[in-house]
This record gives structure tokens, C-alpha cells and sequence, in this order.
């Protein structure tokens, strides 16, 4: 039976860039996930009778909102759901599963590589039928509904038995359990060459893959362990918990340090790897070789022909605006587009489906293609894979002869974690009132050529996006950006990103923060980042 629940609205229901996350407090209060989910579907037209997709990073409180979300979505009049065993899908592998079966829509329950746990994070996110995250219009639409919603319908029905696969039904609406790998992994099988990346295990190639006790462990081990014939152990933490077993299921080298230190020893394998809490990060490392995020999509971008699913070429790239500029020295030199965006892989989706692009990329270890609408931790690392079985090189020697060839973007982002919002919101104004004076101006010998709010206009939708982060750029084509991240729960995170262009191959092997020392002590000076933050340091830096 279709019941309507009278409701109060909450305030604080806006999508950041990547959904709604908070704590998972916060999504326990009454008719929290309930308000947010209905908030979705009003502010969609023409789902009815058709398939909506569900999964998430089986964080804590994972298995409670697929219930939820379910009984609403039968209620207001969805005629199938397809749901990941265990209510499991990789971030990644919902949008390959929309747009395999020409889903509607789907919708992801993550907070990405933000902690888990009953005092962790969670999140909700819609994706629309290209499988990608939905448009900002759809996003402020939601939004905009869930300051004013009285009301939400449900389905009074016992909760879905979600790990064994098969049909059910709730209400009109049928619901499917299905295999969370299979789909994904099919997928990857069209893209690259198995059979020589299994070669290369046969012949003694090595990995570590850590899934970080979330998401990627069952996609890993099916496909690196089983189907490609890496060793058995292989894949670290490969199991997903409900609080990641303790870890911040982040791959950076603060939270994977283990897997660079394992990278700079004597036992170090070939590659070591890892992906985040949802799946849709990255990180790589090689013997004695750390790939930033940066230089991957650049290298990636340079070696995707080696792949069979990119064979004829790819027609263009895409960064994020803080993302260095390697990926457009790669561009440049093979002749295609390169696209400069906001960050938030939803600004990539146009560009992808309108063919402009092929390969995408954050600094914040986020890599995909066309293949799906999300980025995708998994494939990077497969592709990676494929490039060195093909290329029968190292990391390493891959890198050095990357430099060699197009030059180093030296680059590292400094991250103040959860500082006062007030005081990083202060911070930032100060910073935007002052950029009309910073230009001509000259820190530490260093001279702005340049200072913005960068802005972005689609070329493909015309829509218009503004203050997407603060640019300083200097004379010797060094930038310094900074910006707030829109991926967290508590506080506030300023982020900082320094970058320098080094095209001699005899200065390209300096440690990078030393390459940057000047201009990151002109990042903190210029911003005055302790008066405004306290902090005096960064808490994180990659």
C-alpha cells in the first residue's frame, strides 16, 4: 500500500559536487534520506515504469538507505530497480550498469574516499540516464525542493532480501539483485587486452592492489586474481566493511603510505595500486616511481592507443582548471582538443557525450574515459597494465621518457582539512576582492601575470559556471589556485595547488617540494592562510 507521510523540511540538503554528504548521524534523523530521495523524484519527469539503478561503497548505513530508497522509488512509480548483491556497487559500475541496460537513472550511496563508520560520512547522489552525475539544474531543482517539501510516499513492505540474487517485487515495482562485478568487468574485457596482461603475471609481473577495505575488493580480486592471473594476495583488503576497517579509504600517500613505502623497497613489485571507498580513484605507483595524479592522465592520455578499446585514437582530453597542465602538452603535440574545466566530473559528461573527449581527469586521483560518465579507479589501474605489458617497460622509464618528451609540470596540492568554514570563506573573499590589484605585482621575485575567479562557459549546453576557483599566474608560467572543496562533511577544506613547468630534462628529477619551495611559501604569505585558517601547515599533502 502507497502511503503519504507528512514531513518538515531540512535546510541543509544541498548537493556538493559530487551529491549530498554528511554524517551518518545527520542521514538517521527522521525522514532525512526520506525527504532527500523524494526531493529527487519530484524534480524528475517521465520515470514512470522505468528502471532505476541502485548500489553504493557499502559504507555503515548502506543497507538501511537502499531499503528506504527503494519502497520510495516503487511508490512514486518506478516499474523496475536493479540493485548490486548486498546492495554493493562501485561508483564506476553503476554508471556502466545505466547505461548498459538504458537505465533511467540510478542512484549511488557513497561519500566517496571520506571515512566510514556510525560516526563516518555518507552520501547520496543521483545519476542520470548517460550514467553520469547530475547537471547542476537538476542538482539546484533537488535542492530547491527540499526547502519546501511536506510531504514523501513510501510502500509499506518488508524490507528486500538484498543478497541473494533474483527477482522480487515491491508494490508495481519489480527489483532485481544482480551480480555487482559482472557487468563492470564485462565491460573492462572490451577495453583491454587480457590476454597480454595476463602474459605479463605469467611471466612474472607483480601487484599490490589495496582496496582499502571498501568497494573495489570484489572487483579487483575477480578480475586482477582470477581472471588476469595475478597471485593470490594480490589484492590487499579486499573485503568491504562497513567502516572501511578503520582506514580513510583515501589513496594518497598519506593514507596508502604504506603502499609507497612497499614502492621504495627492496621487495617492491612492479605496481603497487589502490582505489578509494567508491571505487572511482586512483593510485599509482611503480618501483621506486610515485605517478601524481596529474602526470597519470597525461601519460594515459599519451598511451591510450596501445589499448584495443582506444586503438584508433582518442579525440581529445579533459582536466579539471586545478588539475597541471601536462595533459595539455600531450594535446597539444598529438593535434586534438584539450578542454579546461570546473571541478566535478559532471562538467566532463557533455564533453563525453557530445564526442569531444575521450580521456578525463582530476588531480584529486580521479581518471576515466568514455566508457562511463564517472571517473574509475579500476580502469586506470587495468589501463596502466596494458601500457606496461605493451610497452615491456617500467613505471619508472615510462615517466622519465613522458618528462623527456613533453616536459615535467612539477605540481602538489597542500589540503587545510576541516578548518573554520567562516574563517576559509573569509579567506577566500579577501583573496577574490584583492585579485584586480595582484596583477603586475611581484612575490619573492616571482611576478603575476595574471590573477582570476576562473570561470567556465560549455561548449556544448552554453550553460555558464562562475567563481570556481582563485588563479594566480605567474610570468614563468607557475599558477597557484585555491578553492574550497564541495567533497566534505565537517568544516571547511581549503585547498591549495602550486605548479611549476620544468622543460629541462636535467632539472626534472628534484624532489617537489623542493621544486616548489618559493611558490608554496607565496601561497601561504599571499592568501595569509594562518591568520585566516590557524593552521600553519596543511594537514594533507599529495
Amino acid at each position: 500500500m502507497i502511503k503519504t507521510v507528512p514531513t518538515t523540511p531540512y535546510q541543509d540538503q544541498r548537493p556538493g559536487t559530487s551529491g549530498l554528504r554528511k554524517k551518518v548521524p545527520v542521514f538517521q534523523q527522521a525522514n532525512y534520506v526520506e525527504n532527500f530521495v523524494q526531493a529527487i523524484f519530484d524534480s524528475l519527469e517521465g520515470f514512470a515504469g522505468q528502471t532505476l539503478v541502485v548500489g553504493g561503497d557499502g559504507r555503515y548505513y548502506n543497507r538501511e538507505a537502499v531499503q528506504k530508497i527503494l519502497k520510495i522509488a516503487a511508490a512514486n512509480g518506478f516499474g523496475r530497480a536493479v540493485v548490486g548483491q548486498g546492495g554493493i556497487l562501485s561508483t564506476p559500475a553503476v554508471s556502466a550498469l545505466i547505461r548498459s541496460i538504458k537505465a533511467f537513472g540510478g542512484i549511488v550511496l557513497s561519500a566517496s574516499h571520506n571515512p566510514g563508520g556510525p560516526d563516518g560520512d555518507f552520501g547520496i547522489k543521483y545519476n542520470i540516464s548517460n550514467g553520469g552525475p547530475a547537471p547542476e539544474k537538476i542538482t539546484e531543482a533537488i535542492y530547491a525542493r527540499t526547502r519546501i517539501i511536506d510531504s514523501y510516499k513510501i510502500i509499506e513492505a518488508s524490507d528486500v532480501e538484498l543478497d541473494r540474487l533474483g527477482v522480487s517485487q515491491i508494490g508495481d515495482m519489480k527489483i532485481e539483485i544482480v551480480d555487482s562485478v559482472q557487468n563492470y568487468q564485462a565491460l573492462m574485457q572490451t577495453l583491454f587486452d587480457f590476454d597480454r596482461i595476463r602474459d605479463a603475471f605469467r611471466r612474472g609481473f607483480a601487484i599490490k592492489f589495496d582496496a582499502m577495505s571498501a568497494v573495489t575488493g570484489p572487483y579487483a580480486r575477480a578480475i586482477l586474481e582470477d581472471a588476469l592471473g595475478a597471485a593470490k594476495g594480490s589484492v590487499l583488503n579486499g573485503v568491504p566493511l562497513p567502516d572501511f576497517g578503520h582506514h580513510h579509504p583515501d589513496p594518497n600517500l598519506v593514507h596508502a603510505r604504506h603502499l609507497y613505502d612497499l614502492a621504495m623497497s627492496a621487495l617492491a613489485p612492479d605496481l603497487c595500486a589502490a582505489s578509494d571507498g567508491d571505487g572511482d580513484r586512483n593510485l599509482i605507483i611503480g618501483r621506486s616511481r610515485f605517478v601524481t595524479p596529474s602526470d597519470s592522465l597525461a601519460i594515459l592520455a599519451a598511451n591510450a592507443h596501445l589499448a584495443p578499446g582506444y586503438r584508433n585514437g582518442i579525440a581529445g582530453v579533459a582536466r579539471s582548471m586545478p588539475t597541471s597542465g601536462a595533459a595539455d602538452r600531450v594535446a597539444q603535440k598529438m593535434g586534438i582538443a584539450i578542454y579546461e574545466t570546473p571541478t566535478g566530473w559532471k562538467f566532463f559528461g557533455n564533453l563525453l557525450d557530445a564526442g569531444l573527449v575521450t580521456i578525463c581527469g582530476e588531480e584529486s586521483a580521479g581518471t576515466g574515459s568514455n566508457h562511463v560518465r564517472e571517473k574509475d579507479g579500476l580502469w586506470a589501474v587495468l589501463l596502466w597494465l596494458d601500457i606496461l605489458a605493451a610497452r615491456k617497460r617500467s613505471v619508472d622509464e615510462i615517466v622519465r621518457e613522458h618528462w623527456a618528451t613533453y616536459g615535467r609540470n612539477y605540481y602538489s596540492r597542500h589540503d587545510y582539512e576541516e578548518v573554520d568554514a567562516d574563517g576559509a570563506n573569509a579567506l577566500i573573499k579577501n583573496l577574490r576582492d584583492g585579485l584586480p590589484t595582484l596583477k603586475g605585482k611581484t612575490f619573492g621575485g616571482l611576478e603575476i601575470a595574471d590573477a582570476d575567479d576562473f570561470a567556465y562557459h560549455d561548449p556544448v549546453d552554453g550553460s555558464d559556471s562562475a567563481n570556481q576557483g582563485l588563479r594566480l599566474m605567474f610570468a614563468d608560467g607557475s599558477r597557484i589556485v585555491y578553492r574550497l572543496s564541495g567533497t566534505g562533511t565537517a568544516g571547511a577544506t581549503l585547498r591549495v595547488y602550486i605548479e611549476r613547468y620544468q622543460p629541462d630534462a636535467a632539472l626534472q628529477d628534484i624532489e617537489t617540494q623542493a621544486a616548489l619551495s618559493d611558490l608554496i611559501g607565496q601561497s601561504r604569505s599571499i592568501a595569509d592562510i594562518e591568520r585566516f585558517t590557524g593552521r600553519a601547515e596543511p594537514s594533507v599533502i599529495t
